[in-house]
């Protein structure tokens, strides 16, 4: 099973998170500062919120799938079909664990195909292993959910 997620930019966390339990009908899954998550059922959704001075607006967009081969199949295919991905890397970011890659499209709405392996305790993303990245580096390209 694949789920669409959607990440927003709000101005007030709590707000928006009273909003959104209401709307879907589903307490948060994560609240950490400045950022919370949903595991909607109905319909099948990721839910993010990011607090910001900047809301109503995408963050990103993203497709989350059930294991890490299905993150290096898509962005096989990505590649394949001529998109520029970021590679495939292990990251902590978002306070999770991830296997992601991500796209950019031709207006600059930023995708992220990813797998979640456990949680972390940061929001900054840092690259744990990667193809051809550092260990333990801030991605440079500055390639994260916020």
């Amino acid at each position: 099973m694949s789920r669409l997620q959607l990440a927003l930019n709000v101005t007030n966390l709590e707000k928006a998170i009273d909003f959104y339990s209401r709307m879907f009908a589903t307490a948060p899954a994560k609240v950490k500062p400045g950022y919370a998550n949903f595991a909607i059922a109905d319909p099948p959704l990721k839910l993010v919120l990011f607090e910001g001075s900047e809301g109503a607006t995408i963050n990103h967009l993203g497709v989350e799938v059930e294991a890490a081969r299905q993150v290096r199949a898509a962005e096989g295919r990505l590649r394949e079909s001529g998109l520029e991905t970021t590679g495939v890397d292990d990251t902590e970011c978002c306070y999770a664990q991830k296997t992601e890659t991500w796209v950019t499209d031709p207006d600059g709405a930023r995708w992220e195909w990813y797998v979640k392996s456990g949680d972390a305790e940061q929001l900054q993303n840092v690259v744990i292993s990667a193809d051809g990245a550092d260990l333990g580096a801030e991605r440079a390209d500055g390639v994260c959910c916020t």
